[in-house]
């Protein structure tokens, strides 16, 4: 193994030009991690607001550091012989970033509990594109809303890396999906089993036009305003879950107790038990990824600025190596 690797390098807060390509130590493999060889990376929002100073940014105790959670490679060591996982196999994940190396690198390095074995039927790119936003969805839909026949779920931003794997969760145990959108996928979200499409200009949209309230309202990418108009929405006694890792702001808490909405904050964890449910569905096909665009890790900037600024649809990925 080298002593150092191609990495993009955070060494301070700022905008996607922060982002740098140099050389970083390769690291090393301890106890029950993984060494894995990153083929490709997600780029997801968490990275990004972490970037800019926000997310998880205040836990970066050395610089310059390496962002990307999700990956998708090949097995350089395992930490032991008679593993399932040996060196060879293609597996795919997610890494904790501050607490290891991001997946921005030629390698990184994983607890077994937060890598699987990647689905046969999906390219390394599309596998990057999966395990943050998917594990998030499953935690908001499945977990948290408890997906099944008759319940009526709201997903806000549909088109998104979340938003996509939302729908696709609460149709598969039954729900009935309305998604909202910004732009003009109303056949794509139909397609992933919305059996309603509202759209979502910059004024929101009309609580009338639902046609009657719901029980659920799941938002992957939430602001206050939009937050507090969702409490008119959901039926006394529903439920809002707000992808905010830092928690639900006070002031929604009591508008969402005096409508008597229950309302709680969730993010994904490198959880590898329901990561490895959901890659059945995805190698079955019951669930499907979408990339939106792929941009080579010279390009980590660009990939950001995509990320912050374009409507995407489904993920952004980083290719770090031919595989």
């Amino acid at each position: 193994m080298p002593n150092t690797m191609r990495a993009a390098l955070l060494d301070a807060a700022g905008d996607p030009d922060a982002l740098r390509i140099g050389e970083a130590p390769t690291p090393d493999r301890v106890n029950a991690e993984f060494l894995v060889k990153v083929v490709a990376a997600g780029v997801s929002p968490l990275d990004a607001s972490t970037r800019s100073g926000s997310g998880v940014f205040g836990a970066i105790h050395s610089f310059p550091a390496v962002l990307g959670h999700d990956f998708s490679g090949v097995v350089v060591e395992s930490p032991f012989a008679a593993h399932p996982l040996r060196p060879g196999d293609e597996v795919f994940g997610m890494v904790m970033v501050p607490r290891f190396g991001g997946s921005y690198a030629e390698y990184v390095s994983v607890p077994s509990v937060s890598l699987v074995r990647k689905p046969a039927t999906l390219s390394h790119i599309e596998a990057a594109a999966a395990p943050h936003a998917a594990l998030t969805a499953w935690g908001m839909v499945v977990e948290l809303a408890k997906a099944h026949e008759g319940q009526r779920v709201l997903v806000h931003a549909g088109t998104g890396a979340v938003g996509h794997f939302a729908i696709q969760f609460a149709a598969y145990f039954g729900a009935h999906v309305i998604a909202t959108t910004p732009s003009t996928n109303h056949a794509w979200l139909r397609s992933l089993g919305a059996a309603e499409v509202v759209d979502e200009d910059a004024t929101g949209y009309d609580p009338t036009r639902l046609g009657d309230t719901v029980d659920v309202v799941i938002d992957p990418a939430p602001d206050t305003e939009r937050a507090t108009r969702a409490l008119a929405l959901i039926r006394p006694g529903g439920l809002l879950v707000l992808h905010v890792p830092a928690g639900v702001e006070p002031g929604l808490a009591e508008a969402a107790g005096a409508a008597g909405v229950r309302v709680t904050g969730y993010t994904g964890s490198p959880d590898g038990s329901t990561l490895a449910v959901i890659a059945r569905l995805l190698e079955t096909g019951s669930v499907r990824v979408h990339v939106d665009r792929i941009f080579p890790l010279d390009e980590i900037a660009d990939a950001h600025w995509a990320l912050e600024h374009e409507h995407t649809k489904g993920a952004i990925v980083l290719k770090v190596a031919e595989g």
